[in-house]
């Protein structure tokens, strides 16, 4: 069988669309919604670690793409672009995906040395606390209640079970236990308080803070375990990538002309 010429121009055209038709997850209204749309958007959710590529996971964002589009053409069809706090938003919106495309940008060209990271490492265990404290505590609002818990416990009473009827703190159900700690983590007037104490010893006056009037009990100390450079690197790489973006946040500012 022979085509006919027409028959035959509209088969090519047909199929020359192909392409491009796979180019584009949809078209709303004739303006086409770009597959790199959605494979962008897949990219992220998988990079958030909550989601797998699969194909009812592009079904949905292919959906909520549609549904995008159509609500942002009836806002346009609506003028609504004309609107003077919609193009504030709008270029604030701008604004901010051209910083992260820059910082995105910057971050990739930058190498950070296995030098650089050794640095930093022994920085971080010159700067890490010798010791780490498991304590627990009573948190009270009035200082009587404080010192009437220390009589209580000066008779034999529970540290747990005394925590467990008047402690404030979101540590009360487990008896006021704040598990190992370093001094670091708490303020001043509790650390210093804290790390002042015999094991097994409680203070036996109120120890106030900003949050209210404590006992503290410690029940034991150890020597702090430095982790070590493996466990720690993704965090230093990170530190090392945020100062040398504040250096290059500090350069382009010292070079830019800034009038008021």
């Amino acid at each position: 069988m022979t085509l006919k010429p027409a028959r035959l121009l509209v088969l090519l055209l047909a199929i020359a669309a192909i392409p491009v038709m796979a180019q584009n997850v949809a078209v709303v209204n004739g303006k086409p919604i770009p597959t790199s749309r959605l494979d962008a958007i897949v990219k992220q959710a998988i990079a958030s670690g909550q989601q797998k590529d699969t194909p009812d996971l592009r079904a949905r964002i292919k959906e909520q793409l549609v549904d995008t589009a159509i609500l942002s053409q009836e806002a346009e069809k609506l003028g609504l672009t004309k609107n003077e706090d919609v193009k504030e938003q709008l270029e604030l919106a701008r604004t901010q995906i051209l910083i992260r495309a820059l910082v995105q940008d910057h971050i990739k060209k930058f190498v950070v040395k296995d030098e650089a990271v050794k640095a930093e490492y022994e920085k971080v265990k010159a700067q890490a606390p010798a010791k780490e404290y498991h304590a627990r505590h009573i948190l009270v609002e009035k200082e009587d209640d404080a010192k009437s818990i220390i009589v209580q416990l000066k008779k034999g009473a529970k540290f747990e079970d005394l925590a467990k009827q008047h402690s404030k703190d979101s540590t009360a159900a487990n008896g006021g236990d704040l598990d190992w700690a370093v001094p670091q983590s708490f303020v001043k007037e509790f650390s210093d308080a804290m790390i002042a104490l015999p094991k097994g010893q409680f203070t036996e006056t109120p120890v106030h803070t900003k949050f209210g009037y404590h006992i503290i009990k410690l029940e034991d100390e150890r020597a702090a375990k430095v982790p070590t450079l493996e466990e720690i690197k993704p965090q230093i790489i990170q530190r090392l990538q945020q100062q040398e973006l504040e250096s290059y946040h500090a350069a382009l500012k010292a070079k830019a002309k800034i009038t008021q």
